[in-house]
């Protein structure tokens, strides 16, 4: 490796590793924005959180490295272009291509590490955090108590305290409900003080509850309308223990496992497979049950019941003059059938095309799933191509236009992203051309930038613009001119 490769290399890594925890940090904060009251008031231990914040991590980056990639070669080529380093490596004989020749090698790697890592590390990572977040947004609040407000966090037990002492244990004017009997308000305690105090473990909660009364209405279990005689007894002191459950119960990760989200290329092409066979032998099906159904109305037609019961010779006559020659009951029972049969009909075929439509629905999300695995490291090498030559271009470095630049540039990346999977998920899009969208979009912009950026072409140059519109207007009047005559 040559001085000038390792100058490249070192200049480029830098802001490769800075721009890519920056916009894995920003989509991190975005997340935990957006899920901060499934997190907040649960006391999740430090390490659960910790481990929610990695694997949430691993998911973000199939985001965060393209933006970084873009985002770093165009501080590269900027920060060269901005200090003439650019223009010294030229002069040398170092052309352009040559420059890039070290860090498209780098390119192609970080590709082909990002289709192992989204075939390999991705669905495991998914398949970690979606199951953790559901078991997270599942768990019930912490226990906390607030004066003059009824808590339900202890399940059938419904309690109020009107007050608290300094001392963070002391309570008075205690209410506590018990609906474990599931019939009503039936089952009180009341106190005028008392003491709440948790056991070392966490574990439970022990309310020591002083000069109180206890009221239970007695229902008869065989018949509810009656009750017997209503109970109170008094007490000086008694003692109430509540289990309560701070842990988190974790779900069984094989729930999760048959979303395409936590599938590599094998897996999904297999169950793709699977999910077409099944769809077309449900089609199968369908039309034979259809087929059935319509022998099925021909026993309700109304000609063949008059033939059966009035012996009347039908083959002659027409829909009009069977029909009225019927009684009004069997009249109205054909009718009443044929409208449970159309219902019948109609509820079916509605059934049915929702559930083929869903299945299709399921399929082609294999297929994006599937598709997204090389998205992912064509979009790493085709971002290079157009951060590198537009930095070369611009000149510029630091974190100010290349920024401003590369997320106007990634923004159009992403939105042509979305739009082609959504399309292709819809079905309004074919799935290949709605995933390589984006890529098929940006990869003759990246050739284009970098023709202009290798052939010293002014393409932001303000003065040949400004030439330009000078011939521009000079043309103008001479066309007018021609015109005139």
């Amino acid at each position: 490796m040559k001085k000038v490769d390792l100058f490249i290399l070192r200049t480029y890594v830098g802001p490769l590793i800075m721009t890519f925890f920056i916009a894995l940090f920003i989509l991190l904060m975005q997340f935990l924005w957006l899920y901060v009251d499934d997190l907040v008031g649960k006391g999740l231990d430090w390490y659960v959180l910790l481990e929610l914040i990695f694997y949430a991590s691993s998911t973000f980056v199939p985001m965060a490295l393209p933006l970084a990639i873009l985002l770093s070669s165009l501080m590269t080529f900027g920060n060269l272009g901005e200090h003439y380093e650019l223009v010294a490596l030229k002069s040398s004989g170092i052309s352009l291509k040559r420059l890039m020749r070290p860090l498209v090698i780098l390119s192609v790697i970080i590709s082909i590490l990002a289709f192992l890592f989204s075939d390999f590390v991705l669905p495991v990572a998914n398949l970690k955090f979606r199951s953790l977040l559901y078991d997270v947004q599942h768990q019930k609040l912490a226990f906390k108590m607030k004066e003059g407000i009824f808590n339900r966090d202890l399940g059938d037990y419904v309690l109020r305290i009107e007050s608290r002492g300094d001392d963070g244990e002391s309570i008075n004017d205690v209410l506590i409900y018990d609906h474990s009997q599931k019939a009503g308000n039936i089952k009180l305690t009341t106190a005028q003080s008392g003491l709440m105090q948790q056991t070392p473990n966490g574990s439970a909660i022990l309310f020591t509850l002083y000069n109180g009364v206890n009221y239970e209405e007695k229902i008869d279990r065989q018949n509810h309308r009656l009750t017997r005689p209503f109970q109170r007894m008094e007490f000086k002191e008694e003692q109430i223990r509540f289990e309560i459950d701070n842990g988190l119960n974790r779900t069984n990760e094989n729930l999760f496992k048959s979303s395409y989200h936590m599938m590599n290329l094998e897996q999904l092409s297999s169950s793709k497979d699977s999910l077409e066979i099944e769809l077309q032998k449900k089609k199968r099906n369908f039309k034979r049950d259809v087929q059935d159904r319509l022998t099925q109305y021909r026993r309700l037609d109304s000609a063949r019941l008059v033939q059966k019961e009035m012996n009347i010779d039908t083959s002659k006559l027409a829909f009009n003059s069977v029909f009225f020659q019927m009684d009004m009951d069997i009249r109205e029972k054909a009718i009443d059938k044929a409208l449970a049969a159309c219902r019948t009909a109609k509820d079916n075929v509605k059934y049915q095309y929702l559930d083929f439509e869903h299945r299709d629905e399921t399929i082609r999300k294999h297929s994006i799933a599937y598709h997204k695995k090389f998205t992912l490291s064509f979009a790493c090498l085709i971002l290079f191509f157009v951060g590198a030559p537009l930095g070369a271009i611009i000149r510029k470095g630091g974190l100010g236009l290349p920024v401003v630049m590369s997320t106007l540039f990634f923004v159009l990346f992403h939105v042509l992203s979305m739009i082609g999977e959504r399309s292709a998920v819809a079905g309004g899009m074919n799935i290949f051309f709605g995933m390589w969208l984006a890529s098929s979009v940006f990869l003759p912009l990246g050739v284009f930038l970098t023709y202009k950026a290798t052939s010293d072409a002014p393409l932001f140059d303000s003065e040949t613009y400004k030439r330009m519109l000078e011939r521009l207007h000079k043309f103008i009047p001479f066309i007018h001119k021609s015109q005139d005559e």
